[in-house]
């Protein structure tokens, strides 16, 4: 919890958030995730001043408990000085004891969101799914919160003035914008209109720009022109071994027919459609990419226009090979 402090921007954890998305995907599988269509509602964990502090704490705790179909879940919610925002002790269940920092006392608004976070430590717990390593887990765990539909409380926490911060979880407030903004893509939502912080709204449409950078790098067929050009400079240069390898930071690997790409695609499905062009009779070659959507790579043949679809998340992908 950056209390007061300087609060870290940008897209530091962006290679663990996008492992944490697929690392989802492949523990809940596509039916559960869409099982989160709709996400914590503010009324529903709105918290005022006139509300009995622990009461209101137990209410906002069984409403997380239900959005993430936890039954049998007991919460116990506390309040101690600590250092971070809040704490839950995960062992065997059913009752999970959760202490939180006393500042939410007299910042009750954001108690939803540390809770956000703390139940969904309990949720992955029960699941097994976890990182090694305490950053990388808890950057997936406000990952997880964020793309099951309770981490934008943790976003809508951050506040940042001349005087004055505050933010919760481990994420830049960018990159809290980047999943919601991977969230909104897949169920249609609109986050922005719950905001009540400008900041938070500030960072949710940069990293809605850098989600839809995802969904226009090639071979993807709404590349730009720059990143099209790139990409064909390099199908030339795998073609001709001697001509150099690919330019370093872009998101495909080329492969020869039969031979697995670097980082390798496995579960997705491509078919053929037009057909010629320019990626005709190019003796087998292949090119593995992410899915801008759940960033599992896909392995399609390189012939002209491709389209293919990831067998993990299904999105169908328009593809210029």
């Amino acid at each position: 919890m950056a209390s007061g402090g300087p609060v870290e921007h940008g897209y530091p954890h962006l290679e663990i958030v996008r492992a944490s998305i697929t690392a989802l995907y492949r523990r809940l599988s596509y039916d559960t995730i869409h099982t989160f269509d709709t996400s914590v509602a503010p009324v529903d964990v709105a918290f005022h001043d006139t509300d009995d502090l622990h009461l209101g704490a137990q209410r906002v705790a069984r409403e997380l408990v239900r959005h993430y179909r936890l039954p049998d879940a007991r919460l116990i919610v506390g309040f101690r000085e600590m250092t971070h925002a809040a704490n839950v002790e995960l062992a065997a269940g059913p009752e999970y004891f959760v202490e939180l920092n006393d500042r939410f006392r007299t910042h009750r608004r954001d108690i939803g969101a540390a809770l956000a976070h703390e139940v969904t430590h309990v949720y992955l717990h029960r699941l097994g799914l976890s990182f090694p390593g305490v950053r990388d887990n808890e950057v997936l765990t406000d990952t997880a919160a964020t793309y099951l539909g309770a981490g934008w409380l943790l976003l809508d926490a951050y506040r940042e003035d001349g005087a004055s911060s505050q933010k919760l979880g481990y994420l830049t407030p960018e990159e809290f914008g980047y999943v919601l903004a991977k969230r909104a893509r897949v169920f249609g939502e609109d986050p922005s209109v719950w905001f009540t912080s400008a900041q938070a709204y500030t960072a949710y449409t940069r990293g809605r720009a850098r989600a839809r950078r995802d969904e226009e790098q090639p071979p993807l067929s709404a590349a730009g022109w720059a990143g099209r050009r790139r990409y064909a400079r390099d199908r030339r240069r795998a073609r001709e071994p001697r001509a150099g390898g690919v330019e370093r930071g872009v998101p495909y690997v080329f492969s020869a027919e039969g031979v697995p790409g670097a980082g390798g695609g496995g579960g997705a499905g491509a078919g053929a459609r037009g057909g010629g062009g320019a990626g005709s009779g190019s003796g087998g070659l292949r090119v593995s990419f992410p899915c801008p959507t759940c960033h599992q790579r896909i392995r399609v043949p390189v012939r002209g226009r491709v389209r293919a679809r990831c067998g993990l998340c299904r999105t169908v992908l328009e593809c210029d090979t």
